[in-house]
């Protein structure tokens, strides 16, 4: 899992979330590493991945430089954009498997965005269920699908089934610290409607003043707790309760 530093927003429109898949496809190719399951979020992305050529803290290393790069340049922007270093665990069982990849597309759900894993256009649960997702051929979908039959089309009715099922999985993700009023993508549409054209990853460039007009207004906007717009728009949360 890479997570934005402070929790901020890594990705604000389509372009950054291409632009960074764009990027798993170049060091996929690049290092021979195989993707079985990703998900992108806000202000994380989540990636189930079996490591290539190259130590996989390497090729995570290259793919978060090489976004960071991208990021500040369209933003303007300077700084470290994830935390210092991403967050893993070895997968080891087959049961494991299917419980990361099952968790990966319910993270959405479990964000209250969407019902169902399906309806989050960024992530590998389409692909999974047999339709087209952005980018084509990033998935090594068999390795998955396998596990539930040899053949691959009662294998994608089992593994939707599976997929789909209620559960209480957990696993890199902290847990019991994130509820919240509204849901962060809620958040981040009033957040706009307060920017009158400011990008929300150039506020924490503003200069001071104006920084903090902004963040007063943010903190009267009903249901959007001060640590939820700290971690939109990349800012500590103590800064916002001084402003």
């Amino acid at each position: 899992m890479l997570r934005g530093a402070n929790r901020q927003e890594i990705f604000h429109d389509e372009e950054d979330s291409i632009k960074f898949m764009d990027t798993i496809v170049k060091y996929k190719i690049k290092t021979g590493m195989k993707v079985y399951g990703w998900c992108l979020m806000g202000n994380h992305v989540h990636l189930l991945v079996k490591e290539g050529e190259e130590d996989i803290s390497n090729t995570m290393k290259r793919i978060g430089i090489s976004y960071a790069y991208y990021y500040n340049w369209k933003y303007f922007t300077t700084g470290h954009l994830f935390q210092d270093r991403f967050k893993s665990e070895n997968v080891e069982t087959d049961r494991y498997l299917l419980t990361v990849i099952r968790y990966i597309h319910q993270n959405p759900v479990k964000a209250g965005i969407i019902d169902r894993p399906d309806e989050w256009k960024w992530s590998s649960c389409l692909e999974y269920y047999g339709q087209n997702n952005y980018p084509v051929g990033l998935l090594d979908i068999d390795f998955i699908l396998k596990r539930f039959s040899d053949d691959l089309t009662v294998a994608k009715v089992r593994f939707k089934e599976f997929n789909e099922r209620k559960n209480k999985d957990a696993c890199l993700e902290e847990t019991g610290n994130d509820k919240r009023k509204v849901t962060d993508e809620e958040a981040r549409v009033e957040i706009r409607k307060l920017l009158d054209g400011i990008e929300i990853a150039q506020v924490k460039s503003l200069p001071k003043q104006r920084r903090n007009e902004i963040l007063q207004n943010v903190k009267k906007i009903n249901g959007v707790s001060q640590r939820q717009a700290a971690r939109i728009l990349g800012v500590s949360p103590n800064l916002i309760f001084k402003a």
